[in-house]
């Protein structure tokens, strides 16, 4: 069907309320929106769904979220999870309690419970609810950080990790066999509470997930002498952690926790930052300004579903520090695994975990400790898939996973990245070493001087159209096909294909496998510890290239990463001329 003929059906078709009608109608001169909106449907990926909120096909609505939890009940009836129940949260965005409710009641008409949270949560505390419920899924309708006018809906599995094989492929099946909009169940959201097929959940959920943070404390001693010392700046940036961030620090007895008041409100529309990412500068702006108004040793900032965790840390002269999502990770990882270490001991088989485009001072601080080193794809989800391995064969124990773009996970009360454990133990951390009169850039200092200075970065190129996806695929074919022998003068060691899942060195020519499931992406381990991965984008027409070099100060690493990240973009030009 073309996307004429799919909007006209839209305005016909008795399934189709009449706001939506409405909402189409005021289109009806506008040629290049119908097509937008028709031309096809939102794909539900591995991940789920993300869209623009609208009406059509492919726009986020109460529509398009019913055809995907149709497709997802007929997978868990098919699979015999029905009488497991689905957990259900929602962020602060336009549309997510509506669109929580149309899912849940969707699952209700097919005979599966819903459980269903009282009012937004953070997606950490969706990951927790699945298992703590004893759940055969979760739904959580948040689109992260996109900018406001979009939203989305993510799929999360009994084991509390976001969907992966072979249920990513088996839902995704399901819902691409549900092609008639009207043929979707739904019922009476009454109807559905008196069958026992819609409870809300809330008080009991949110008591045990904060009891599940705290018990991952590993100096609350450090706390008890620094907590009326040390200044925290937080803010949710119009999201979800608001109320769990400052009631986990409360509880941990931190005194001087300070909100930015402009973005401590949820509002999905995001008004005073262009998009809430806490990657970006601007996401910092209102807390920084705070911070030096009371003085503060560190200001965090979470997303809207409060899964990432955005720092900026106070040095001995009063200067604020942007920490990158490798970073704080780093930071975090040495200090649990420090600490554990030093309080308790670490399991003869215990395990850091990060993604393949994750920064290699993981790899140094692993080697460090004598604990093992596990590299898994791009998705936190993998990570996640990890734990659950440990658990089910036995070997392994899970110490800290963490992945570059701004999330970890200590603990494995959940199997997502959560920004409320990682908010509580950088101000545990930062305690701790405010008790040894070290501020937490110090910290990262002491590091950088004991595993090297590490420093990595990402260079995006869009390429948009038809045209764009095709010239993607070949630069990834190109790369493929003629291996550079150097690249920013390095020379390269060895080349990874994780499509064909071969790693090949390049002195000697052998090969052998990655290790890891089939995915398009290329990565280069380069001499001097410096490395190079190009993978397209999941969710735009884009292609990205990560790396990392390895200096001898930070003004030697910045150098360094500026020439290389500049030799990476004449490469992409010379492909792309």
């Amino acid at each position: 069907m073309d996307y004429r003929k799919a909007y006209e059906e839209w305005l016909t078709n008795p399934c189709f309320d009449e706001a939506t009608k409405a909402e189409l109608r005021g289109i009806a001169d506008d040629e290049k929106e119908i097509r937008e909106r028709f031309y096809g449907e939102l794909e539900f990926g591995t991940a789920g769904l993300r869209g623009i909120i609208g009406a059509g096909t492919n726009r986020m609505n109460e529509y398009v979220v019913r055809k995907a939890t149709q497709g997802l009940a007929n997978y868990i009836l098919q699979v015999g999870g029905g009488e497991k129940g689905v957990a259900i949260a929602y962020d602060s965005r336009r549309m997510s309690p509506e669109f929580a409710d149309f899912a849940a009641l969707c699952l209700a008409a097919n005979g599966i419970k819903a459980y269903v949270f009282e009012s937004l949560r953070p997606t950490p505390e969706l990951s927790f609810a699945v298992r703590k419920l004893g759940c055969i899924a979760g739904i959580n309708i948040t689109a992260s950080h996109n900018p406001p006018e979009y939203n989305g809906y993510k799929v999360y599995w009994e084991d509390g990790a976001q969907i992966t094989p072979p249920h990513d492929t088996g839902i995704m099946a399901e819902v691409k066999k549900v092609t008639d909009y009207g043929a979707t169940k739904t019922m009476d959201k009454e109807a559905a509470k008196a069958a026992g097929l819609y409870q809300t959940i809330g008080k009991e959920i949110d008591d045990a997930f904060i009891a599940e943070l705290k018990s991952q404390v590993l100096h609350l001693d450090a706390i008890e002498e620094q907590q009326k010392k040390l200044k925290i700046v937080y803010t949710p940036l119009h999201g979800t952690g608001n109320i769990p961030a400052r009631r986990v620090l409360k509880e941990l007895g931190f005194e001087n926790v300070y909100v930015v008041k402009e973005q401590e409100l949820p509002d999905g529309n995001f008004p005073t930052v262009s998009y809430p990412n806490p990657e970006a500068a601007e996401a910092f702006e209102l807390g920084l300004k705070l911070a030096k108004e009371v003085d503060a040793d560190l200001v965090l900032a979470t997303d809207p579903d409060a899964d990432r965790l955005g720092v900026r840390v106070k040095d001995r002269d009063g200067v604020y520090h942007t920490l990158t999502g490798n970073m704080s990770g780093c930071l975090l990882a040495d200090y649990e695994i420090g600490q554990r270490k030093a309080l308790q001991g670490l399991p003869a088989d215990g395990v850091l975990i990060k993604t393949i485009v994750t920064t290699n001072m993981a790899d140094a601080i692993a080697k460090y400790y004598g604990v093992d080193l596990i590299e898994v794809l791009t998705g936190f989800k993998y990570i996640g898939q990890q734990i659950l391995k440990f658990e089910q064969t036995g070997k392994g124990s899970y110490l800290f996973g963490f992945e570059e773009s701004y999330g970890c996970l200590i603990g494995t009360h959940a199997r997502d990245k959560d920004a409320i454990v990682a908010t509580m133990a950088l101000c545990e951390a930062a305690a701790y070493y405010k008790a040894q009169g070290k501020t937490l850039w110090d910290a990262m200092i002491d590091m950088y001087e004991r595993y090297g200075y590490y420093k990595d970065d990402i260079q995006s190129v869009s390429l948009k159209g038809v045209e764009g996806l095709q010239k993607i695929q070949e630069i990834m074919e190109t790369l493929r096909r003629e291996s550079p022998k150097e690249l920013g003068g390095y020379q390269v060691v060895s080349a990874r294909d994780y499509k064909s899942g071969v790693i090949r060195d390049l002195a000697t020519g052998q090969e052998r496998p990655s290790g890891l499931p089939a995915s398009n992406v290329l990565y280069y381990d380069l001499t001097d510890d410096a490395w190079l991965c190009v993978r397209p984008s999941g969710t735009e027409p884009k292609v990205k290239f990560y790396y990392g070099v390895k200096g001898t100060s930070l003004e030697d690493a910045d150098r360094k990463s500026e020439a290389f990240g500049k030799e990476v973009l004449k490469m992409i030009e010379d492909m792309l001329a």
